[in-house]
């Protein structure tokens, strides 16, 4: 094949692996394929012009006509003469277009919607990416320089999808690149020359590329190239994360949490979009839902948790177990002495909103929904890390609990188990030393952890003077945190945050979580939650109650009773009257999940008295990872055991076969020769049967029987080769000189050289050179057959 046809291939192939990063960004997998087949056209026709000898301004004019003749065809064919010859008024189509997929790419988010005008713009621009590849790699001969648009073409992909371009991805456009880069180390070895004496028997006067067993430099090249892309992948996982910013939402925290209404799509991403939802000037619906709830304004749909904060973002720890446990799910930390209530809600997303978790209230006990889902334990709902599962348009149920802890029963609880409190108390280092003094001079005074928790929520709300404020840029970094308490203005996200660490500060157990507000009540009992309702709030943890919601964003959402002063707190018989839905009703029961052992404190938690259930994130991953060491040393020890027994098992299996009725003396002679390799005596292949017995008898200072079985086998080997006949029935003669010869040759060896030829034997090498040259000859046929069924290029190959 033409140099020039296998880099044009080469450079298509590397334009479409960096490609793949674009598909988590838009919906579908057709367009991709589309993109290829374009793609393919256009590298086609240079293919072809370059054939014809064309100069290169010429091909690369002709390939960029017939881009835009392809677009034209995909896109605006209806305006386009004969549906293909682009006209003016394609041109205005083509405009047009281009200016509703910017519009388009603004209002949704990933995964968007396959609309024609996205669809003109990523066949536009994978066109474009592909064309340059081919001019530097085909036409400049220059393949290193060709990375630059396909950097671009991965980073843009990679910087707009976050996390989901990750390293599957660019697993995938390294590969790419590098097929790019070998293709030309091909192109350009080729021409320096040939190359003679290549293992696994290439033919002489053959050019390294083209043998069976040529090709040493390819070869090392691809194993360097492997290695170094291996290297790339895998080091940074093992490496300690430095983390993304508010762009991490694979971690599903950092800036806080929002709706992200965006037109015809919506996605609560808890990172970035909580304030741009709460701009947004018409507040779209995003879920409707009903319940039996006696205590519809508790009904805070909570969507995750984040628990780990590092001085730069708030983040979820994602502890989440592959299927969801049989229900009732068992609320951490709630203990039997809470008065609780069982409820039912059945909840419906709207086609627009688009989540990869279930938002549900909070203790969710079972949720019922279609579809194959993880259960994040943090957050207490249902998750899912397929792009094709979400929320969209999806109806589900959920039994959960309205808990109604007392003031009292508050006040009184016990201290938390201490794993857990060092977990959810933990502080970054650079937090500012003022966040601290702060927390604890509004919670002066306060003589329980319930109180200190109400003297920073009426700080935020009432008396310390904050003004709540969505045009405030959001954070939830040490120093945001700060310049909030400095400046007292901001939203949801800043209160919640800062209550959060401040609690911490003073040893209260804490965390953010993010979801929605109630929602407002429509006729017929039924909730509509819109974007407006995004919302964050802290939850402090509480031994017997487990975590309890607070609000302390001024004029959002509802303060919970047991924050109240005792004269405004509820009476629980004058609750709300309403009509539940359906004909369900809700359940007061004494507990919710299995009853706590006898031999637990009062107060106590099922969490607290089980000690086989982790409390945190961190003592689950603990878990797992102390129950995998088990199954990873075993495979381990397999794994070793096979890799240090395979050159023996070879060996003993190379040996019976040579020596066999089949081996004759060729076969037994080379078997000698092993032997003495394993032995330390290297084989020379210039030497004659005579002089390497002679060799292997003095090397080794072999004497009597022994270093006669020796010369016997060279004996047998020259009459093999020049009087075959003189020389038939002889196997089990040979085959006990070998045996001899190996005796001589182990009594002679030292300690280390007798465990090393039994164990590591060095003939053992030969393995990998008759893969190597197996692999060689393959690849031979294989081009071969190729440029039988295309004699057209086959013409133009070597």
């Amino acid at each position: 094949m033409d140099n020039r046809v296998r880099m044009a291939f080469a450079s298509w192939f590397a334009t479409m692996a960096a490609a793949a990063a674009l598909l988590p960004l838009v919906d579908g997998t057709d367009w991709y394929a589309q993109a290829a087949i374009l793609l393919a056209g256009q590298t086609a026709f240079g293919v072809v012009t370059r054939q014809v000898r064309a100069p290169a301004p010429v091909t690369v004019a002709v390939q960029l006509a017939v881009s835009v003749v392809a677009l034209t065809a995909v896109s605006a064919s209806a305006y386009a003469l004969g549906g293909l010859l682009p006209g003016p008024a394609a041109f205005g189509e083509l405009g047009r277009l281009l200016t509703a997929g910017a519009d388009d790419i603004g209002r949704y988010t990933a995964p968007a919607p396959e609309t024609d005008g996205i669809r003109l713009m990523v066949f536009g621009g994978v066109l474009l990416i592909g064309l340059m590849v081919d001019v530097l790699a085909v036409t400049v001969r220059g393949a290193a320089s060709a990375g630059l648009p396909l950097l671009a073409l991965y980073s843009v992909a990679a910087g707009v999808g976050g996390n989901d371009s990750g390293r599957p991805y660019f697993l995938v456009a390294a590969a790419g690149y590098l097929v790019l880069l070998l293709a030309e180390s091909r192109d350009r070895v080729a021409r320096w020359g040939h190359v003679f004496g290549a293992p696994g028997g290439a033919r002489p006067g053959t050019p390294y590329d083209r043998g069976p067993g040529a090709a040493p430099r390819v070869r090392a090249g691809r194993r360097i190239g492997a290695l170094t892309l291996g290297v790339a992948v895998a080091v940074p996982a093992l490496l300690p994360s430095l983390g993304t910013g508010l762009l991490d939402t694979s971690r599903g925290g950092g800036g806080g949490g929002g709706g992200g209404e965006r037109s015809a799509s919506t996605s609560l991403n808890p990172v970035v979009a909580l304030q741009d939802q709460l701009n947004q000037p018409q507040d779209s619906p995003v879920l409707y839902y009903r319940t039996t709830s006696p205590d519809p304004s508790g009904m805070y749909l909570r969507l995750t948790a984040l628990d780990e904060f590092d001085g730069t973002q708030w983040t979820s720890s994602g502890w989440r177990e592959e299927t969801p446990p049989d229900p009732p799910w068992v609320v951490p930390g709630l203990g039997p002495e809470v008065a609780v209530t069982r409820v039912a809600t059945e909840i419906t997303a709207t086609d627009t909103y688009v989540q990869s978790s279930l938002p549900v209230p909070y203790p969710a006990q079972a949720v019922e929904a279609q579809g194959d889902w993880s259960f994040d334990k943090g957050s207490q709902t249902l998750t899912s890390d397929d792009r094709r599962l979400t929320t969209r348009g999806l109806a589900y149920s959920v039994d959960h609990l309205l808990v109604e802890p007392t003031a009292e029963q508050l006040s009184t609880a016990p201290a938390a188990p201490e794993e857990l409190r060092k977990y959810y108390t933990r502080l970054p280092r650079s937090l500012p030393p003022e966040v601290a003094a702060m927390a604890a001079e509004v919670t002066a005074g306060a003589r329980d952890d319930l109180a200190r928790a109400v003297a920073l929520q009426d700080w935020f709300t009432r008396a310390g003077g904050f003004r709540y404020d969505t045009s405030v840029s959001s954070g939830s970094s040490s120093d945001s945190i700060l310049t909030f308490l400095r400046d007292r203005e901001g939203f949801c996200v800043h209160f919640a945050f800062t209550m959060a660490t401040m609690a911490r500060t003073l040893g209260i157990p804490a965390q953010v979580a993010v979801g929605f507000t109630p929602g407002t009540r429509l006729p017929d009992d039924v909730y509509e939650v819109g974007v407006h309702n995004a919302h964050a709030w802290p939850e402090l943890y509480f031994e017997g109650v487990g975590w309890v919601r607070f609000e302390p964003t001024p004029g959002q959402g509802s303060s919970p009773a047991y924050t109240r002063p005792e004269s405004e707190r509820p009476d629980p018989g004058e609750r709300e009257e309403r009509e539940p839905a359906g004909e369900e009703t809700a359940e007061a029961v004494p507990s919710p999940s299995p009853s706590v052992p006898a031999d637990c404190a009062p107060g106590s938690s099922l969490g607290a008295c089980r000690t086989d259930q982790p409390s945190t994130p961190e003592s689950a991953r603990d878990e797992a990872a102390f129950a995998s060491w088990p199954a990873l040393w075993t495979g381990a020890g397999v794994v070793l055991v096979a890799v240090a027994v395979s050159p023996l098992l070879w060996r003993r299996r190379a040996r019976r076969r040579r020596l066999g009725a089949e081996g004759g003396p060729l076969g037994a002679w080379q078997e000698l020769g092993d032997s003495a390799w394993d032995f330390g005596i290297t084989p020379a292949a210039s030497e004659t049967p005579r002089a390497a017995a002679g060799r292997i008898v003095r090397v080794a200072s072999l004497g009597g029987e022994p270093a006669a079985a020796v010369h016997r086998l060279a004996d047998a080997v020259e009459r093999e080769l020049y009087a075959p006949e003189a020389d038939r029935g002889r196997a089990g003669r040979l085959a006990e000189d070998v045996r001899t010869a190996r005796r001589g040759l182990r009594a002679s060896a030292g300690r280390w050289e007798r465990l090393r030829a039994a164990v590591l034997p060095r003939s053992a090498i030969r393995v990998i050179h008759r893969w190597s040259a197996r692999r060689a000859a393959f690849a031979h046929r294989l081009r071969s057959a190729l440029r039988r069924l295309v004699p057209r290029l086959g013409r133009h190959g070597a």
